[in-house]
């Protein structure tokens, strides 16, 4: 279990832990953290579960798949720690984690 906080894009923080196995989204949506839509539930094909990766934390969540770069092509202000959160998988070397959310997902 790792605990991992989400910043909305308002700066309003939520830490929660999350289960290991479970993605980031996955985390959220079961705790109603408002900013990551999930509209596909996880399955990598949308962009409503976009965020920010805390630069502390990019290299311990790893880099993004070819399917999850071609992804995030529609995602909103994309930056270089970008990532979907339905792709970055918990486990306890994530403990600690942050990700903030965009201003928009869709």
């Amino acid at each position: 279990m790792a605990r991992i906080t989400y910043i909305e894009h308002s700066g309003t923080e939520h830490t929660i832990e999350v289960k290991n196995g479970q993605s980031v989204m996955e985390g959220a949506v079961k705790h109603n953290i408002p900013g990551i839509d999930a509209d596909c539930g996880g399955a990598c094909a949308c962009a409503t579960c976009h965020v920010y990766v805390d630069e502390a934390w990019t290299e311990k969540t790893g880099e993004a798949s070819v399917m999850e770069q071609s992804m995030l092509d529609f995602a909103n202000d994309l930056q270089p720690n970008s990532r979907l959160s339905c792709q970055i998988i918990v486990k306890d070397e994530l403990d600690g984690l942050v990700v903030r959310m965009p201003a928009d997902q869709h």
